[in-house]
């Protein structure tokens, strides 16, 4: 089964994270099929940069993401949102 997964990244005590399609037989630090973002929890606020629009196909094709992974998808479908307020023009 194809999962998207986080992958830890970076040094002792600083880590980021990859976010990655891969099988799910596969280990970890094994190869992977494609990434679609990453993951910096260090940052204020946290950094999230995902390709909503890949993650999406994947999902599509039964791609299954982990718990962790369907939050920042979540979070960063949000961000990516339009905002949806409507701006009121004042005319003179």
């Amino acid at each position: 089964m194809v999962r998207i997964r986080l992958v830890r990244k970076g040094t002792k005590n600083k880590p980021t994270y990859r976010i990655l399609v891969a099988d799910q037989r596969k280990a970890t630090s094994g190869s992977f099929i494609e990434n679609i973002g990453h993951f910096n929890p260090r940052t204020e606020p946290e950094t999230i940069v995902v390709d909503v629009e890949r993650a999406n196909h994947w999902i599509a094709r039964g791609a299954q993401p982990t718990p962790a992974v369907q939050r920042l998808l979540k979070v960063a479908a949000a961000e990516a949102a339009p905002a949806t307020e409507t701006d009121e023009h004042v005319e003179a």
